[in-house]
Order: structure tokens, then C-alpha cells, then sequence
């Protein structure tokens, strides 16, 4: 990948960690430290590698993308709503009484989710179902999902992990985000994952270890995914939870928190440019047109 073309995607990948964060700031409360360390790999699916179309969003013949890690839904939606699949302005219906965007996935509710998860370990076994399914009428569709290292601990993780390699599933490539904390503390200290690359690689998936954050390794990694055959893939990103959001980077209670616009205006102008004010999810308040498809070459 170029150098213009990851700092483009890099550059997107700002504008839904803004978004993200003004959304759930909006609701007061929410998912922030899961939904931060996900940016990059969302940004990469749907702006670059991905083969989605806003207009049709239950094509047949698209990739598929399954949250299992549901309640990163904040940032799913925002790489949705600035991909054209919905109004921005419904961000800030996030998780209230009649809303589209429910605090957890709904394919049911939402143009653009592929799969209701929330339930941890659920969403990837339906993974592992949708492959398998899409193989079975000679599909050329590729399955994504995103697990997370907490979830990792769930025992229906392996038994999908043993599925996939037994089907040799190599239409489905999954990300587990790595970013070392689940709700009540460190996963080192809860359930050690380590060495989580080793044990993907035992249950016979095609496994690489990438920093999370890093476009450039991250395409590298899903392009040696998609040259597979025979076998599911599975590629680690090395995350920091809360990444990018200057009140709650790295801190140990930043799994599920409750802040207010002030501060989210705040961690939005510490990423650079004006903070998103009171319309915050107009185009002027990011400078004209900011948001639009076009302006970010998209």
C-alpha cells in the first residue's frame, strides 16, 4: 500500500475515533476502552479491503463482517455512518428509545450490520456458520470477524476455532483484539492468553501477530490471509484499549465509562483540529465538508 493511501486511512481513521467518541459522549455513558483499540482495523475493512456497497447492504455476493466483541458497536457505527450507510446524525440516537443503534449489534435494526452479537463467543461461532454457508453455494465472499481477548476466554471461542480448521474455512479471516484488559482487570492476571499467537496456530489456523494500530502491517497481515487456502486465519493485533482518547488510553477502568460532552470535546480537540461543539455531528463544526465520502477520498 502506498504511503498517500495509509495516511488517507489513517486520517479516516481520526474522523471515527472522533465520532466515536462524541457519540457515546453524547449518551454519557458507554464501551470506549474496546471501541478505541478497534479504529484501524475497522477503518481498513470498510474503506479498503472490504467489498460493501451502502446502497445495497444485504448484497449476496458482499463480504460479511461480524462484531463478535458487540458491545464495539459505537465504532462499528461510525465507520458505517462516514462509509454512506446511514445519516450521521443517528449517532447520537446511540443506545435511547427507538434508536437504530443499539449499544450492542442488531442486523435486524441497524443498514450494514451483518450479525446481532453482544453475547460473547456467540458472534463467532455465527461466523463460522456464515462461511461455511457462503462456501456451500459458491460464494466468493469473504467472512471478517473480531474477537476480543476477553471473549477469548469463552470456551465456544475453540470449539469455533476447531470447526473453522476442521471445515478448512479459508473465507474466513478473524482479528482478535489484543488489548491485554477485559472488565475486571488485566487478562494476564484474569486468564493468561499467552502465548495466544502459539495457540491459534495448534488449533490449525494461519496465524500472524501484528501491531493493531498500524495500517501498513494490518494490510500486509490480511493480504497474506486472503492468499490462504485450506485453512481459516487468524491475526492478533497487539492493541492499546482506550487508544486515542486522552481521558481514557491504558487506564485499567476504561472497559465501560461514563463522561459528558465536555470532556469528549476535549479528547476530540487533543486529536487535532477543532473540537466537534455543540453540532457536533454537523460538517462545518470538522471544517466543511470533512465528513463527506468525497473529501476523504472514499
Amino acid at each position: 500500500m502506498k504511503a498517500e493511501r495509509i495516511a488517507e486511512l489513517e486520517r479516516i481513521a481520526k474522523e471515527i475515533r472522533k465520532l466515536t467518541i462524541d457519540e457515546i459522549g453524547y449518551l454519557g455513558v458507554g464501551h470506549i476502552g474496546g471501541a478505541m483499540s478497534v479504529v484501524e482495523v475497522l477503518t481498513l475493512l470498510y474503506h479498503e479491503t472490504m467489498r460493501v456497497d451502502p446502497g445495497y447492504p444485504r448484497d449476496p455476493d458482499r463480504d460479511w463482517l461480524v462484531l463478535s466483541k458487540g458491545h464495539a458497536g459505537p465504532t462499528l457505527y461510525a465507520t458505517l455512518a462516514l462509509k454512506g450507510f446511514f445519516p450521521k446524525d443517528w449517532l447520537h440516537s446511540l443506545n435511547k428509545g427507538g434508536t437504530k443503534l443499539p449499544s450492542h449489534c442488531d442486523r435486524n435494526l441497524t443498514p450494514g450490520i451483518d450479525m446481532t452479537t453482544g453475547s460473547l463467543g456467540q458472534g463467532f461461532s455465527a461466523a463460522m456458520g456464515i462461511a461455511l454457508g457462503l462456501s456451500m453455494e459458491g460464494r466468493k465472499s469473504t467472512v471478517y470477524a473480531i474477537i476480543g481477548d476477553g471473549e477469548s476466554d469463552e470456551g465456544q471461542v475453540w470449539e469455533a476455532a476447531m470447526f473453522a480448521a476442521h471445515r478448512k474455512l479459508s473465507n474466513l479471516i478473524a482479528f482478535t483484539d489484543f488489548n491485554k484488559q477485559q472488565l475486571d482487570g488485566t487478562t494476564k492476571d484474569i486468564l493468561d492468553l499467552e502465548s495466544l499467537d502459539d495457540k491459534w496456530r495448534a488449533f490449525g489456523w494461519f496465524t500472524q501477530r501484528v501491531d493493531g494500530h498500524d495500517m501498513a502491517a494490518l494490510d500486509k497481515a490480511i493480504q497474506a490471509a486472503k492468499a490462504q487456502a485450506g485453512r481459516p486465519s487468524m491475526i492478533v493485533m497487539d492493541t492499546i484499549k482506550g487508544k486515542g482518547c486522552n481521558f481514557a488510553e491504558a487506564l485499567l477502568s476504561n472497559h465501560n465509562m461514563s463522561f459528558g460532552m465536555d470532556e469528549a470535546r476535549a479528547a476530540i480537540a487533543a486529536l487535532g483540529g477543532a473540537a466537534l461543539g455543540g453540532d457536533a455531528l454537523g460538517g462545518d463544526a470538522l471544517g466543511g465538508d470533512a465528513l463527506g465520502g468525497d473529501a476523504l477520498g472514499d
